[in-house]
């Protein structure tokens, strides 16, 4: 295992991905508007766009509050129509709807509204400590840090050698289904795959690691859990001290810099899977993975000598 060193670093890094930002922009005027489909919520918001992404239909905005549903923040939204980005640049003032399913969420009818100085920078903390660590890259071996499980109990990762172990990273307070909350149903699809297979491997388990511990203490995991189907067996929730979580979370490339106080995350994705001999087998980033590639990289971590 690579040593750690520990240092000083700044807690705001660049946002890479899903993000979460407490700071609100202009009135709080949105609302939601009545909707032809039951299972749709949709509502109307105004923000400031901060970036656009390369794939052409992801935008990041720093948007008002969205009374009854989330607080102001600054994430990247998707469309599903590319054209409706068209025209928009950073720092235009926009408004638009925003939808939102169980499983997904998304916008449209963007309108340039008006234009503000997009070198605004975002507010930073001060320093926190956390470790110096190397990238981690398929088939090195999983570091062993420490953890305290939904129930309260201490654990650590190299506890699970002699099994596949699946990891993903989330935080309970996460709104939009496209992000955590779809982290965690895609856990709950394949561990109960993975416990019905015929014939499949018994030594495996998943593990969701809150990066949010201020908030996600043993009791709110074990409360999230609930809203999950799952073999209890198999599938664990964790929080530990944030240089811990730092450390693995930058180790994969997964950032969760804060700007301010409060609610106030950005944060990307990323799902790793190590083998029964602790080595890292695979990462998904994003959140576009699919169930069945995961539960088919678990077995095969099950099986690895």
């Amino acid at each position: 295992m690579r040593s750690l060193l520990t240092s000083l670093a700044v807690a705001a890094l660049a946002c890479a991905g899903a993000s979460c930002t407490g700071n609100t922009v202009g009135d709080r005027t949105a609302a939601a508007e009545p909707s032809s489909q039951t299972s749709t919520q949709i509502f109307s918001v105004k923000g400031v766009i901060r970036e656009l992404k390369p794939d052409g239909r992801t935008v990041v905005i720093k948007h008002e509050e969205i009374p009854n549903y989330m607080p102001a923040m600054t994430m990247p939204l998707e469309v599903k129509d590319t054209n409706e980005l068209a025209g928009v640049r950073p720092g235009d003032e926009v408004a638009f709807r925003m939808l939102v399913t169980g499983k997904e969420g998304w916008i449209d009818q963007i309108r340039k509204l008006g234009s503000t100085d997009a070198a605004e920078p975002p507010p930073r903390e001060t320093f926190r400590r956390v470790r110096i660590v190397e990238p981690l890259e398929v088939g090195d071996t999983l570091p062993d840090y420490p953890f305290t499980n939904e129930l309260g109990q201490a654990i650590h990762l190299a506890q699970f050698k002699g099994q596949a172990l699946g990891l993903t990273f989330i935080y309970t307070r996460c709104p939009l289904p496209n992000f955590c909350p779809r982290m965690s149903s895609h856990f709950a699809d394949a561990c109960k795959k993975l416990s019905t297979l015929s014939d499949g491997p018994k030594n495996w388990h998943l593990l969701s690691i809150s990066f949010d511990p201020e908030f996600d203490t043993p009791g709110v995991l074990k409360n999230y859990a609930k809203r999950y189907e799952r073999d209890t067996n198999h599938w664990s929730f964790a929080t530990g001290a944030l240089i811990d979580i730092d450390a693995i979370t930058e180790q994969f490339g997964l950032m969760f810099p804060r700007e301010g106080k409060g609610f106030t995350f950005n944060h990307n994705l990323r799902t790793v899977v190590a083998d029964a001999q602790g080595r890292v087998r695979k990462v998904f980033i994003g959140n576009d993975w699919k169930v069945d590639d995961l539960v088919a990289e678990m077995v095969a971590a099950a099986e690895a000598n």
